[in-house]
Formats: C-alpha cells, structure tokens, sequence
C-alpha cells in the first residue's frame, strides 16, 4: 500500500510538471480570456486531417486556409472533410459552430488534447481568431515560407475560453502620404489578422496624394496621384521645380478597391475609408483649384514633403483648405462620397476633420458672406458648418459620418462619430455627449513615432516606447464604456517609404495594442506581456517579418554636475539587461565595463558607445552617442 501511495505521488509530480511546463510553452499574444494547461501534447503527423461540421462558406474557408498554413510549413497533406459527427480520430483538428452566449460573435473555445484538437464558435470570425492562436501554440517554424524537416509539431495540451474586449480593434495605415500596392495593403493586413485586429483604416488622400479612382474626376488621380520622390526629412525638402517629373505615387482603381475589400472581408477585417477634407486637401486642390477658397491663383501642386505649413504660428502657408462658402465643394463631395460609399460596405466613412488651418479662410471674402448669413461667429464654427454639411451627405448614402477630434470644435454634428487622437480629452468629450468614440490617442497610439533613441530611430518629433503603447486604456476614468467602441494605432507615412518600414514601426508596438483592445483589463501584466513578445521575435524571424529591436535599448537621461561636466545616467525598459560602454572609440562587448553608477564623460574623448546584453548574448543595438549630441540633451532646458 505504501508503495502505491508513492508511486501515485510521483506520477501526480510528474504531471504536474508536465503542466507546468506546457505553460511555460504557451506564449499567446493577445492574452486569452482563459486559459488552463493539461498534460502531454498534441502532435501534428502525415495522418493528421481537418474535420468541419458545418457547411458554412465563410467556416469552410477558415478550414481551409488552416489546411494550407500546415501543410505548407510541415510538408505533409493535411486535407479538410466536411462531416456529419466527427470521427475522433488521432491527429484530428475539429472545427465546429456553435451556440454559447459565453463567448460572444468573436469568441471561441480551443481545447487541445493529447488525440486531437477541437475549435468551436458562435460564428465563422470566432473559429478564424481560435485558429490564429492555435498557430500560437505550434513551434514557430510554423510561420516557415518552405516546409521545415526534422522538427516535431507538437502543440501543448490546454483549454482556452476567450474572446474579445473591444468590437473596434484597428489600426490605420496612410497610403497617401507614401504610395502602398493593392499587394503591400494584402501583406498589412495578413499581418495585423494574427493579432486578431479586424479594422482596417485606410487614410486614401492628403496633401501628398489622392489614391483611390473617382469616376468623372479623372485629375483626382491624373494630377492629384502623383508628386516629386523625395528621400531624407519630411517637411524638409525644397518646393519641386518646375522641370522635376511628377511620377512618384499611384491610385487605386475601383477594381482594385474591391479586391481589397473582398480580401479583407475573406479575413473579418473591415475597411474603413478615410477622405481627409477640409484640411489635408491638397493633392485635390491640385487637380482642381477652384475647390479652395484661394481659387488656385497660386497653385502649388501635390505636396511632395516640403514644408506647407508653420506648425509654430498655426498658419498654413499654402492654401490646403476646401472652401466652406463654395457650393460646388459639396457637389465634388457629395460625387466622391457616393462611389466612396458603393465601393466599401462597411458603415461608417471617415471624413477627416484634422489640422485645418485657417489662414486662407480668414483672408476670404466668400467666407466672411458665409459667416454672416449664417450667424457663425469664428473659423471653428465655419469649420462645424462644413462638418454638418458633410455629414448629411454621408448619411445620404446610407452610411455613418466618423472624423477626427478636431469636429467637436464649433459645435459637432447631430450624429457624428469621433476618432480621438489628441489625447483622450476629445473622446471622453464626445461620449459625454452621447456620440460613438474610438479611442487613438498620441500619447499611447501613434506608431510612427520613434520607439527608441533619437541617435537611432528614423527621425521623427516624438517617441513612443513599448512600454508605454502597452499602458493604452481605452476607457477612462467617468465615462460610460458603451460609447467607447474600442481603439486602433494609427501608422502615419510621412518618413515611412516601404512596406519593410511599415513593419518595423508596427510590430512590436502592435502586439501592445491589440493585447489593450482584445484581451480584458485585469490580465494586463507588463513584464508577462515583454516575456511573451520576445516569442513573437522568434515566430517574426522565421515568417521574415520585420520589427524593431529598441526595446532593448539603453534609455539615456543625460544632465550636468554641479562643476558642469556631463552626467549620462543609463536604464532600461525591460528587466534583465546589462549595459557595457565605452569612451575609447572602440566596439564594447560584455567583456567591456558594464554599466552600474552615473558616467561622467572625460574630458578628451568624443564618443560614447553603449550596448546591451541578456546573459551572454547581446540583444541591443550598438549605439553610437557622440559629444555634440550628449552636449545638446544636457543643455536642453526641461
């Protein structure tokens, strides 16, 4: 009896520490709702098959596509077999709908057991998002281009309950300011789906370029498509001459539109079209003139990245502004709006709104007769008269009229969704006012901001660390959360030229987000969230996509002493790093001083060079901190 009572000891140990280490294993980003580990795990083999008990187009789909990601990475045939009941065969991964008030249009329930794995849903979308985390529990060789030999493709046994947050999980990709193929917009979306994101926000037109085909206004994209390519700073560059070729750029037909909406669809991922108007207009003044209220006597033609505007003044110094008091600027909208509306389904169309400078406005007489009959007393009540004009016509079309925070200046439309972007102040205005909100703050969400160090990061005018997009909430404190619809990042492309880029501004601040937006409040860890990311690193090298490494990166705070020498105090955003540096102009290694108390820079050197490690291994890029730079920060005024 005493041995049977320690041979049950030893075999309960010895599953508890299978279990323990199946949750060691399970690395899932964004976090499940549930989550419990089991024991032994589940093997993928040349027998293994899907099985689907519905009939279901869009369910029959996702089965499919899993088939295709298998067997592609594994080398094996892993078919689909529509059943009645399902066989309960070894190896089998079953996909099944279901009724389950538990868990929601998006959610799904995933068990994965020694003989085979189930993935059951409400709907089509649940199954699809199950699926995506069961890619999560596979080795990361299953994110392969080719097929992987001699690797076993196990998955760990658990069961998983989950579903999302939020129903608007976005992120907004510009394709104006920097011309993206209707083939990179298909990759940024197969991206951003593995993190269960289902909005796509596409901002079509600025300054930069109009890039989506209007029927009956051919210089739209004629003129309006294409600019001066331009490398370095944005808003830098010198105005074009006359003689420079107007070739850089690209539209998209109605053709194009429509399979991109199509494929979006066929991956529950909504496209919400963005016309940026009254401001932000240029590439359509261009082609048409007379929409400003300037009248084009000075046509400036597409922006091409040079300065159009004196952000410290708040002056426009070309006429970028559609003309309020112009009544074929609502019939040029009100044609725009009506194909914008045919081509995607999806309910809502953002209008815009932002940074509309107002200084050709306050020059215009048309606009001063406008103000007087009427009755608007300033600029942002000529903006609200615009806004709500626009809106009608939205509505006109069967669809919901969405814009920037900036519309709630002057007086906000009767119906109007707000996009809060400066902050949370403009959302949680609105939602008190009872209007939609979807949360895209800067200071959390604005993913083209540098992630690291100004002396590495492609130069932009603010930072945004992992650390701190990962702190995005998107309902504040006094707010009812049923005006907040959830929140998006939002990827601008002034300095962002190819779709590599894109990536690395992306990814990982795109895990942060989605994590705020799917997975529940309370189960927000950072440095569980950080342990889990550096997994995605790996499954990211193995797909070959790009992302950023600056989290690993020394965080520099640099000051003077008293006797004023230079004072370089180093951190870092995650736990666990060492710090090695230099002052001799040589490459440090952790073999090198490492980093423990303040450095005061000597006297005769010219160079600073820091990098930090994980144990033995270095997992930082090696910054290079000259004099001058350390010079400027400690005498920069707070």
């Amino acid at each position: 009896m005493k041995r049977f009572v320690i041979a049950i000891f030893l075999c309960s140990t010895f599953l508890a520490a299978i279990s323990q280490n199946n949750e060691r294993l399970i690395s899932i980003i964004p976090q499940t709702v549930s989550l419990t580990t089991g024991t032994g795990n589940f093997a993928l083999t040349n027998a293994s098959q899907i099985e689907i008990s519905t009939t279901n187009a869009d369910a029959k789909r996702v089965a499919d596509s899993l088939s295709k990601k298998l067997s592609f990475a594994t080398g094996y045939d892993i078919p689909v077999k529509n059943v009645q009941a399902f066989s309960n065969t070894a190896g089998a991964i079953q996909l099944s709908l279901s009724t389950d008030a538990t868990i929601g249009k998006e959610g799904y329930k995933l068990n994965v057991a020694p003989e085979l794995v189930s993935i059951t849903a409400n709907t089509p979308a649940g199954l699809f998002y199950g699926v995506q985390t069961f890619y999560q529990l596979l080795p990361k060789e299953i994110e392969s281009k080719e097929a992987v030999k001699n690797i076993s493709w196990i998955a760990p046994a658990c069961s998983i309950t989950d579903y999302p947050r939020f129903e608007w999980r976005g992120l907004m990709f510009d394709v104006s300011r920097h011309f993206f193929t209707k083939n990179e917009v298909k990759q940024f979306i197969d991206d951003m789906v593995r993190y269960k994101y289902n909005l796509l926000h596409l901002h079509l037109t600025d300054d930069e370029g109009w890039r989506i085909e209007i029927k009956g206004l051919p210089k739209l994209t004629e003129v309006g498509a294409w600019n001066v390519k331009k490398v370095g700073y944005f808003g830098t560059f010198p105005v074009p001459s006359p003689n420079e070729p107007r070739t850089y750029g690209g539209f998209y037909t109605h053709d194009d539109i429509k399979e991109l909406v199509q494929y979006a669809k066929d991956k529950f991922v909504n496209i919400l079209p963005e016309i940026d108007v009254p401001g932000h207009s240029l590439a359509a003044i261009a082609a048409y003139p007379e929409l400003s209220c300037s009248g084009g006597v000075k046509n400036h033609g597409v922006s091409s990245g040079e300065s159009i505007k004196d952000w410290t003044k708040h002056e426009a110094l070309v006429d970028d502004n559609l003309c309020p008091s112009n009544e074929k600027v609502y019939e040029f909208l009100d044609k725009v709006i009506t194909q914008v509306a045919q081509l995607f389904p999806f309910e809502y169309i953002h209008m815009g709104g932002d940074e509309c400078f107002k200084t050709f406005w306050e020059q215009s007489d048309a606009i001063k007769a406008l103000m007087k009959k009427e009755g608007l007393k300033n600029m942002e009540e000529v903006q609200s008269y615009f806004e709500k004009r626009v809106e009608k016509i939205v509505e006109s079309k069967g669809k919901k009229f969405m814009g920037w925070d900036e519309i709630l200046e002057g007086g906000l439309a009767p119906d109007a969704a707000v996009m809060s972007w400066r902050g949370m102040k403009g959302g949680i205005q609105a939602a008190k006012m009872k209007h939609e909100v979807i949360m895209s703050p800067t200071d959390f969400a604005y993913i083209d901001y540098m992630q690291g160090d100004p002396i590495v990061e492609p130069h932009i005018y603010a930072t945004l660390r992992l650390s701190k997009a990962y702190q995005f909430e998107p309902v504040p404190e006094g707010v009812d959360a049923k005006y907040i619809k959830g929140g998006q990042a939002n990827l601008w492309t002034e300095q962002v030229f190819n779709l590599r880029h894109a990536q690395y501004m992306v990814w990982p601040r795109g895990f942060a987000i989605a994590e705020s937006l799917w997975s529940q409040k309370e189960k927000k860890n950072w440095n569980d969230f950080f342990s889990r990311v550096e997994k995605h690193f790996e499954r990211f090298d193995v797909a070959e996509i790009k992302y950023a490494p600056s989290v690993y990166d020394p965080v520099f705070n640099v000051s003077r002493t008293a006797d004023k020498q230079i004072k370089i105090e180093l951190g870092t955003e995650v736990e666990g790093l060492d710090i090695y540096y230099s002052f001799d102009n040589t490459f440090p290694d952790r073999f090198y001083p490492k980093y423990t108390k303040p450095l005061i820079f000597p006297k005769e050197a010219v160079m600073l060079k820091v990098i930090t490690y994980k144990g033995k291994e270095p997992v930082g890029r090696m910054i290079y901190m000259p004099i001058e730079e350390l010079q400027k920060r400690a005498d920069k005024k707070p």
